[in-house]
């Protein structure tokens, strides 16, 4: 029997070397812009700052409403904040007290077009955009 060797063909070569330059090209490309690669570090370090100061808000309104719900503990609550919630929440007043109507916008104090309660000056008058 007789034997025969073949020589290998420049084609697979070629088809090889082109599959391997084609991969190294492809991983070149994610280090650089992949989902992980230099320009999304970028990008990931930004939403990192940004969410931790979102973060730092959220925590800051956390502890204002924990604050809030420690104001109603009955070892510590105030008779004064306690009154001065329910008068605004029920709108009510006082004989003597000093009732300031406000516009909900923009929190500022608001005129009257009717005529003043205090004819003999004996209360202040307070004027819409005094801080």
């Amino acid at each position: 029997m007789s034997t025969r060797l073949r020589r290998p063909s420049v084609w697979r070569q070629l088809l090889v070397t082109a599959a391997l330059v084609a991969f190294q090209g492809y991983l070149g490309y994610s280090a650089i812009g992949g989902n992980f690669g230099v320009e999304s570090q970028k990008l990931m370090k930004a939403d990192i700052v940004d969410l931790n100061t979102q973060s730092a808000a959220l925590k800051a309104e956390i502890d204002a409403y924990r604050h809030k719900v420690d104001l109603f503990d009955p070892k510590k609550l105030d008779p004064d904040i306690l009154t001065e919630r329910a008068r605004a929440l029920l709108s009510m007043a006082q004989i003597g007290d000093m009732v300031v109507m406000t516009d909900p916008v923009s929190g500022k104090p608001t005129t009257s077009l009717l005529a003043s309660s205090t004819g003999n000056e004996a209360m202040p008058q307070i004027e819409a955009g005094i801080d």
